[in-house]
């Protein structure tokens, strides 16, 4: 796909993993709608970003709100790109150290918020990429999801975490079939321990030498710029579809994580 011109959609456009890839796709020559909960983060990555870039304050786990804001994205040009990168709640052990059982709420909230949202962004995203007129090849457009390899070994205090990421694994095939006919392609990117915000003041160094000793090349945490390099050369390679790929420099999480 030819990204110049295109329209991308960035859920949690304001923070690590969203605001990398809005810069690396409006550099790219796209127009970016950065959606995200956080007003103050949102709009100080599309000041930067300047001409180009327009955000709108959306709750994921809303469908008017985010219909609103494709609907703001859409009016920027053909909607070509949407890609899933907001954060959330990590959830927590199934049993705490007395044996009392985790609220049933803590889980459910988890899913809603990575599981149900996702799919909830993506087929109101693939209605207006549907509307785009078609490219070569007939592609329209591409939605890239964002999993975590704690979807394949997740570590202690995951089960909701590793359950929702699970879950955007497994659609990841089964939506890129069902919106093949309308030439919209789906992939996931599976990060591993990526130092992004989220870690707020702490030292690089310091949490690469304890998070990055378990990474077998490089042997440090990621960084969001690479999470967004990956997610242009998703949009630009055609033959990219269906595919959950993992980000992790190998990383395998143990019971205990990284």
């Amino acid at each position: 796909m030819e990204i110049r011109g295109a329209v991308a959609f960035v859920a949690g456009g304001g923070g690590g993993f969203g605001a990398a890839t809005s810069r690396r796709l409006h550099a790219a020559g796209a127009k970016v709608l950065v959606a995200d909960l956080d007003e103050d983060k949102g709009r100080a990555v599309v000041e930067e970003l300047g001409e180009g870039a327009a955000f709108a304050r959306t709750d994921v786990t809303d469908e008017a709100s985010i219909q609103a804001a494709l609907d703001q994205a859409t009016e920027l040009g053909p909607l070509r790109i949407a890609v899933v990168a907001h954060g959330g709640p990590g959830g927590q052990r199934t049993l705490d150290k007395s044996n009392a059982p985790a609220p049933q709420a803590s889980f459910t909230r988890v899913l809603d918020i990575f599981l149900a949202s996702t799919y909830n962004i993506d087929r109101l995203a693939a209605a207006a990429i549907a509307r785009s007129e078609p490219l070569e090849h007939g592609e329209r457009g591409v939605i890239i999801n964002t999993a975590s390899i704690a979807a394949f070994d997740g570590t202690i205090g995951q089960a909701g975490y590793s359950a929702a990421k699970g879950g955007i694994v497994a659609m990841t095939l089964p939506l890129a079939r069902d919106l093949a006919p309308a030439g919209i392609r789906v992939v996931t990117i599976a990060p591993g321990t990526f130092l992004t915000p989220a870690f707020r003041n702490a030292d690089p160094e310091q949490l690469d030498a304890y998070w990055g000793a378990a990474v077998p090349f490089p042997k440090r945490m990621g960084r969001a710029a690479e999470y967004a390099q990956l997610a242009q050369q998703i949009a630009e390679n055609v033959y990219l579809n269906g595919e959950t790929i993992r980000l992790d420099g190998a990383l395998r999480f143990t019971p205990k994580g990284a």
